[in-house]
């Protein structure tokens, strides 16, 4: 939806929101301003000086002097030369600077959000954000800024040149302008609304191919190639549109632009040349500076308006940023106490939650998990399961109730504290484009590679990684592609086991894995979760009839408690219900 902020051809706050991150750089902004007014003040006076060498010199064969100010044009030239070296370097070291800082910021306001955030929103929005916008935000600086600024100062000091030199062939220059600047504001103002629909259609884009090529096997499994390529044709097609907009409002106004420009110089010429011949009220040397003049006049409006494009689009990428950057999406991490080590006591209370408003996952769950036990949550898909999981490590806050461990509310702890102490193995394992150690690790200096191959050795997966190429050097790719579902997930076991936690949770760790790998996992789980309190979530009731307690959900409550040998004898339980369909399909096959 526009808001009128939105409307506006420039948006003077958002301007100012951007210098502000200039603050660390001053001395390099004042460098590349110095160069500007150099460039300026450099490129002005050459005219000047030729006005003065045709006038004083040629004009009435005066070879006295004629040579400084040969040399003084030399040296006029070369100092605008350095200047404009001197600038795009500075310029651009500025604009990347500043684009460092804020993409850290980002990406630093982006890892502490809310997981509801990314249930909602598009990785290739955020991709657009992080990387595109930002090169962008970049070219305010290199590109927009000081060039829009270097122009106008540029046009305001040849125009008081050329009022100074003859003033009456200045007005012929001046009629023009105020056509000029007006067709300038109404490029301007079309111009963004150009723009912002590209930033639009580009974030489209990257988030349809970002998705499409991650589920790649799924489009070709099903032979949906054709429509993904009709759908990936017409979101393109947007895109082309969007920036053929573009290209049509410059290709309209440039061309307006230098015939204005032409007939200015061409006015210029004729009537100077009158002037000259019968009116003897200008000089050659006014004329020949003139002449140098008006496309110094003119030019600086056609780059004005082309560096004003690049101002507008990174303007309205800084908008995007700015927009995730005001976002607040972040879980409140006011716990001032620090969890060093959990004894494992767990209690939930009456815990009531829901991811969309109103429509209620866990209905007053109400659960005690005592210190070195290990309990077992079952139920259908969608009961409410792994939902306790995102809960009790804080990813989701509650509406009601209360989540306690060794007695203290987890909202009292620190967010990091109490992440560390929880290791977590999901069913679904995402792993880097990295080695197997660094998986495993994550790059923790705390975890050495002897504490991971001993750990790998305990739970009787070392000879598994060590049968790969480099072993733990081996390098998994993108999303662990190079290992199967059973071997990530025999990884994603070592990664929790080598953090030592104090709590330990299996979400589905066995699901998705052959026999061997379950074996494993059942062995190193036994090791694992010995005097450590553990919760294991499975469809598979064979993985948790040893469990100290089973807890049996439904529909986002808990129906029934017991030990695996207790549900089984209730009558018509649903415990007992599902025990017996799974045991039966065991006995067809």
């Amino acid at each position: 939806m526009d808001t009128p902020k939105k409307k506006k051809a420039f948006d003077l706050s958002l301007f100012k929101r951007l210098l502000l991150y200039i603050q660390p750089y001053k001395s390099v902004f004042f460098v590349a301003l110095i160069c500007v007014i150099g460039l300026a003040v450099f490129g002005a006076l050459r005219p000047l000086v030729l006005q003065k060498a045709i006038d004083e010199h040629i004009a009435i064969k005066e070879y006295d002097g004629f040579m400084l100010l040969i040399i003084a044009m030399a040296v006029l030239l070369v100092l605008e030369v350095v200047s404009q070296l001197l600038f795009i370097y500075y310029a651009n070291w500025l604009g990347q600077s500043v684009v460092k800082d804020i993409r850290v910021k980002l990406y630093d306001h982006v890892l502490r959000f809310k997981m509801k955030y990314y249930d909602n929103s598009s990785v290739g929005v955020l991709i657009t954000r992080t990387v595109t916008d930002m090169e962008r935000i970049a070219d305010i600086f290199g590109e927009g800024l000081f060039m829009i600024f270097s122009d106008l100062l540029k046009m305001l000091v040849v125009g008081g040149m050329m009022c100074f030199i003859n003033w009456k062939l200045s007005l012929i220059a001046f009629i023009t302008m105020p056509i000029v600047l007006f067709a300038t504001k109404i490029f301007q103002k079309y111009m963004k609304r150009a723009f912002e629909e590209v930033r639009n259609e580009v974030s489209n884009l990257n988030s349809f191919v970002q998705e499409r090529i991650t589920g790649m096997k799924i489009l070709q499994l099903f032979t949906r190639e054709d429509t993904e390529y009709k759908n990936f044709k017409a979101i393109n097609e947007r895109h082309k549109k969007g920036w053929l907009k573009t290209v049509w409002y410059n290709s309209v106004f440039f061309p307006i632009a230098d015939l204005l420009s032409s007939i200015t110089l061409g006015a210029i010429i004729w009537v100077g040349g009158l002037m000259v011949v019968m009116g003897n009220t200008a000089t050659e040397g006014e004329l020949f500076a003139f002449i140098m003049y008006v496309p110094m006049l003119f030019r600086p409006l056609n780059q004005i308006a082309n560096k004003f494009n690049t101002l507008q689009m990174g303007m309205v990428a800084a908008d995007r940023v700015f927009r995730v950057l005001d976002t607040t999406s972040q879980i409140d991490d006011a716990g001032t106490e620090i969890a060093s080590e959990f004894k494992g006591d767990i209690t939930f209370k009456d815990v009531h939650f829901s991811y969309v408003a109103d429509e209620l996952v866990l209905r007053g769950i109400s659960l005690e998990v005592k210190a070195g036990q290990t309990i077992a949550i079952v139920g259908a898909t969608g009961a409410g399961k792994s939902t306790i999981i995102n809960l009790l490590n804080r990813f989701y806050d509650i509406q009601r109730g209360s989540i306690c461990i060794d007695g203290k509310d987890i909202k009292s702890l620190t967010l990091k504290s109490l992440r560390a102490q929880i290791a977590v193995v999901l069913q679904d394992v995402f792993l880097f484009a990295d080695t197997i150690l660094n998986n495993i690790t994550l790059k923790n200096p705390n975890i050495t590679e002897a504490e991971v191959i001993q750990a790998a050795k305990d739970i009787g997966i070392h000879s598994f990684i060590m049968s790969l190429p480099n072993g733990y050097k081996y390098n998994v790719k993108e999303r662990g592609v190079m290992l199967s579902s059973g071997q990530r997930q025999l990884i994603s076991f070592l990664r929790a086991y080598v953090t030592n936690p104090s709590i330990l949770v299996l979400d589905e760790a066995t699901s998705s894995v052959d026999s061997y790998s379950e074996q494993l996992i059942q062995d190193a789980t036994e090791k694992i979760t010995k005097d450590r309190t553990s919760i294991v979530i499975a469809h598979r009731l064979a993985t948790v009839q040893n469990a100290d307690q089973i807890i049996v959900m439904d529909a986002g409550k808990i129906v029934e408690k017991g030990t695996h040998q207790e549900l089984l004898k209730l009558e018509n339980g649903y415990y007992r219900n599902l025990y017996e369909v799974q045991f039966l399909k065991a006995e067809a096959v």
